[in-house]
């Protein structure tokens, strides 16, 4: 028996293991592989005559073999078809189902698909695919002209037809992968499909839960799919019996790693009543697999089941599901294996290859990690299976394995590395999948190993989103599904042995995916971010805020010849708990402010002087330095600004992010005069240098991020800054300045002038002054422009970003699962104090109350509390001023409006300024008089049939900062992108954390002046440009024209 320091360490080592070196892990699976050279060509062999054998078998082709030939990913009809499949059956409004048929299927090149495919099935949907999109085409005519009176008429009549003939087409598709709409039709239809014998692993389909309600509604299906699956084969043992897979996220909607200790307490014992029930029935009961993040918190669930001393310890049905694409496939293995020998059961583990590559991809490179958690070629994803599957066989009396495959290779492989095994290992294919693969593998054989079908259940709804991930999986270009049947790719290029081709690699990392700190170019580093599921990391940030916790900052004037000092110091307290004061700030004074722009004027000429390239270097060395100081920074902003960890972590990576973007522009931009063209003898050049003294006045909500991004972006293109803070924030304001000042900006260039409104107003009406950046609300930035615009001298540009009445519009088409995650996010989290945060959501009355109800559901699984716990969602606004504001708006909203829905503030709340998230239903946007800035949504329904009356509506507040679309319709979103008069429009995503030099940010009207920050345009607002015109023919003539021959 392991020793549970054994144990231990092998956690360990799965956790190392999540962003381990591509190169040096791919090189050990080589190492371990123990297929020869001469088991390779047997296996390829093998794999060959599969092929070649199923390619003569066309009348049994499967559906879906030839769907994916005919329709993949490669052409945009088969991305149509993708879309609309997992649209179009949850619509509920003819009309909007019209529109997305229209959206989808008009711009097909169908045509060009007739009478590709061999199938009968396939060519005739083409055919009734072109007809669909002539007849859409015909009533898109011209209204009135003659010649198009007989293609309208038929338009009309034929939108009922093809509404009807595109549903059907989609649930004859859906049934080609969905086994049964419930378990006793699933059991039915696949007697009849595959005898009274075939053996399932039955998955109860939907997307994670969202709601408690969610969570309740899949622990009652799971339970009675177990009991379904008991009746069915009693008497059997579990190998030779059906079994159910769950997912655990869909048993809580809060299944992430922050949230582990509530999952421990009230997740844990449903799945281990799950368990029990299963190995009381003798059902085979697995855990399926996730995302990277939730590995580890889904092993923790599985021993906590194991060990909880409910389940029979002779059960031998409890298994995980194991991605091979993740690079800690393996060491779960030897993990498995040492918890099989410290309790004494046997576990079966189903190894795939992995369903969510792209989404880890990009997870990984937002998150600024250092490395992926998965590999980034199919060809080492299929050398980790290989070995995993070697791995688990070798351990077959502890582990039972479950190759889930519809490859050709990797049948014949597992068949190599199971030769001289009796039993121990079954195959595993999807239904509607791979069916030929293993009826050609192993005919003529006596004795085969079972072959299991993964049958999905549920009804239309449930099925969209994993349709769509077995089109993205089977559709794409290099999937065997896909080129399996295609005899224009020969045998041996479908079949190619994964470690061949690794080894025969110049790199096992792919170069076309570049590592997240690589994501842009040679031009910068993207920002470093923290794994917020790793425990490790975890108790580091809660250690930092502990020991900052011990620390008092005294603030003040960061001007050369003034001492901050401690004097008329007043407090700074934490928004989470105001009876904590967190040091003292002094403002500046009248005299500071007038000696700060003195030193600042003196000193911007030679800062100007020195060049683009030279501020760059000296920008990007703040860069790095703020980078290594993330954990510290973190620590303040959480005491100081109330941010959650994830908040906090977004937020010194966005000042990072500033700092490297705005020097690379000073580099390119400001270091070389520009030529111009112009006639012979003459050269004409052009430059940008800096204004004189700019004034950056910047936010509480962003304390870090937008003071540092104002700050260097005026540093950058060569003037001397004068920075205010705001008054709740000066600490990190502090911070930051004085990094500057490590890294080699003169103090001097950059000073810190701490106060309040009165500070600011010194500052801006100061002759001296050469522009403003400001960030704030739109009454001061009218203020702030009314005294520049009065001020004698120079006229200097003003920069201002300022509120906005942001709205997102829902129809339809939409998910409203995602609606309902990207509302939350919008809306609720960051306690609703983003600018970029949702203010009014406009759904379309079709689906407004059941989206209504998951937002609802969503809301209550917010926890609220002190930001320094990992757990928190939202934490407090600002100050009592904030908090005072927002609660007279709700209070007036609940009693006007008939659906109000707010959430309880925790006892432990009541030291701090929280608000509770609120949801109000209004009528109009209109109803609001000004921006609410924190956690209250207010929601507007539609009719399909107002959706350009109330866009009007929306743009009609003369706001215009952000604007969210949920749409499964292009042309819709389009349309209303080209019309939006608003800075930033997000498609199908939430609508905030814009990041700099992806979504460059800001807005329009009422909501800034432009140009854009972190764009390529924002540091022309501050330079000017001096232009050199040279007559060099004064001096002997133009050499250029001269030396022409």
């Amino acid at each position: 028996m392991y020793a549970m320091c054994d144990l231990k360490n092998l956690r360990n080592e799965i956790a190392s293991s999540k962003l381990l070196d591509e190169e040096v892990l791919v090189q050990r699976l080589l190492d371990q592989c123990e297929i020869s050279d001469d088991g390779a060509e047997q296996i390829e062999a093998a794999a060959c005559r599969v092929v070649e054998n199923a390619r003569t078998q066309k009348d049994v082709q499967p559906l879906m073999d030839a769907f994916f030939l005919e329709y993949g990913l490669s052409n945009q009809e088969g991305i149509a078809l993708m879309c609309l499949a997992e649209a179009l059956l949850r619509v509920p409004d003819k009309k909007t189902r019209d529109a997305l048929i229209a959206d989808k299927i008009a711009p097909g090149e169908w045509a060009a698909h007739i009478g590709h495919a061999d199938s009968f099935f396939v060519n005739a949907s083409t055919w009734g695919l072109r007809l669909t999109g002539q007849v859409i085409a015909l009533g898109k005519a011209e209204e009135g002209a003659p010649d198009r009176i007989l293609g309208r008429m038929i338009h009309r009549l034929g939108e009922p037809v093809i509404r009807a003939a595109m549903m059907q087409a989609m649930k004859v598709l859906g049934a080609e992968f969905v086994l049964g709409e419930t378990m006793d039709e699933a059991i039915s239809r696949g007697k009849k499909l595959y005898g009274p014998n075939q053996l399932y692993s039955f998955d109860m389909l939907g997307e994670a839960a969202r709601t408690f309600a969610d969570a309740d509604r899949y622990f009652e299906a799971y339970k009675a799919a177990i009991q379904v699956a008991g009746e069915q084969g009693a008497g059997n043992s579990v190998y030779d019996r059906s079994g159910i897979s769950i997912k655990l996220s869909a048993l809580h909607p809060s299944y992430e790693y922050t949230k582990r200790e509530e999952l421990l307490r009230d997740l844990l014992p449903r799945v281990t009543e799950l368990a029990s029930l299963a190995a009381l029935l003798g059902v085979k009961l697995s855990i399926d697999a996730e995302e990277a993040d939730r590995l580890e918190l889904s092993l923790d669930i599985f021993e906590g089941v194991v060990r909880s001393g409910e389940v029979q310890q002779d059960w031998e049905g409890f298994g995980l599901v194991l991605q091979a694409y993740g690079k800690r496939a393996l060491p779960v293995i030897h993990w498995l294996d040492a918890l099989s020998r410290d309790t004494g059961m046997k576990f079966m583990v189903r190894l795939v290859k992995g369903a969510y590559w792209d989404s880890e991809i990009k997870h990984a490179q937002e998150q600024g990690l250092e490395d992926f958690p998965v590999f980034t070629r199919k060809a080492t994803s299929d050398l980790s299976y290989l070995v995993c599957a070697q791995e688990i066989l070798k351990r077959s009396d502890r582990l039972f394995g479950q190759f889930a495959t519809h490859n050709a290779h990797t049948v014949a492989a597992i068949s190599y590395l199971a030769m001289g095994k009796a039993g121990g290992f079954e195959f595993q294919r999807l239904h509607g999948m791979g069916r030929l693969v293993y009826d050609v593998a192993f005919q003529g054989q006596e004795v085969c190993p079972p072959v299991r079908v993964y049958a999905p259940v549920g009804g239309h709804k449930d099925l969209l989103a994993y349709l769509v991930r077995r089109l993205l999986e089977n559709g794409a270009n290099s999937s065997f599904v896909n080129r399996f049947m295609d005899k224009s790719i020969p045998p041996a290029d479908v079949v190619q042995d994964p470690i061949k081709v690794t080894r025969g690699l110049n790199e096992f990392r792919h170069p076309s995916i570049p590592l997240p700190k690589r994501i842009f170019g040679m031009s910068r580093d993207n920002s470093m971010g923290l794994d917020l599921t790793s425990a490790a990391v975890l108790d580091e940030l809660t250690q930092a805020v502990k020991d900052c916790a011990g620390e008092s900052f005294d603030v003040g004037p960061l001007v050369p010849g003034v001492r901050p000092g401690q004097d008329g110091g007043r407090p700074v307290t934490n928004p989470a708990d105001n009876t904590e004061i967190i040091g003292t700030v002094r403002y500046a004074t009248p005299d500071e402010v007038g000696a700060a722009f003195d030193a600042a004027r003196k000193s911007q000429p030679a800062w100007d002087r020195l060049g683009g390239a030279k501020r760059a270097v000296l920008l990007n060395k703040a860069a790095d330095m703020l980078e290594a100081d993330l954990i510290p920074l973190i620590a303040i902003l959480v005491r100081e600004a109330g941010k959650t960890y994830p908040d906090a972590v977004a937020e010194v990576r966005e000042a990072v992010d500033f700092c490297r973007y705005y020097a690379g522009q000073a580099e390119r931009e400001f270091t070389d005069y520009v030529s111009l063209p112009g006639p012979a003898g003459e050269e004409n050049t052009i430059g940008l240098h800096g204004r004189g003294v700019f004034v950056c006045i910047s936010p509480w909500n962003f304390p870090l991020a937008i003071f540092v991004g104002q700050v260097v972006a005026a540093l950058a293109a060569g003037n001397t800054v004068l920075a205010k803070s705001a008054e709740q924030t000066p600490i990190i304001a502090d911070r930051a300045i004085r990094t500057l000042h490590k890294a080699g900006v003169p103090e001097d260039v950059a000073m810190l002038l701490p106060g309040d409104g009165a500070v600011g107003g010194e500052l801006v009406q100061h002759p001296a002054v050469g522009g403003v950046a400001f960030t704030g609300s739109t009454q001061t930035a009218h203020a702030i422009n009314h005294v520049l615009a009065m001020k004698p001298g120079p006229i200097v540009p003003f920069i201002a970003e300022t509120g906005g009445q942001n709205v997102m519009f829902v129809d339809s088409t939409a998910l409203l699962e995602q609606v309902t995650d990207d509302v939350v996010q919008s809306a609720f989290k960051s306690a609703g104090q983003r600018c970029s945060a949702l203010r009014v959501l406009y759904l379309q009355e079709d689906i407004a109350d059941a989206a209504i109800d998951m937002i609802k559901g969503a809301m209550d699984t917010l926890k609220i509390g002190s930001p320094a716990d990992i757990d928190t969602d939202v934490g407090p606004v600002i100050d009592r001023r904030a908090s005072d504001k927002l609660g007279e708006h709700c209070y007036h909203m609940a009693r006007s409006c008939d659906n109000h829905y707010a959430l309880e503030l925790p006892a432990d709340c009541r030291n701090g300024t929280f608000i509770a998230p609120h949801l109000f239903e209004i009528g109009s946007i209109t109803e609001l008089s000004e921006e609410q800035f924190g956690p209250i949504l207010h929601i507007v329904r539609y009719a399909e049939s107002q959706l350009e009356e109330k866009l009007q509506e929306a743009f009609s507040t003369g706001y215009g900062l952000t604007l969210g679309i949920h749409t499964r319709m292009e042309s819709r979103w389009r349309e209303v992108f080209k019309k939006a008069p608003v800075g930033n429009t997000y498609i199908n995503r939430n609508m905030v954390g814009a990041v700099v030099g992806s979504q460059p940010f800001g807005g329009q009207g009422l909501s800034g002046t432009g140009y854009k920050a972190g764009g390529p345009r924002y540091l022309y607002k501050f330079a000017t440009e001096k232009t050199l015109s040279v007559n060099i023919m004064a001096s002997g003539g133009d050499p250029a024209i001269l030396m022409v021959s």
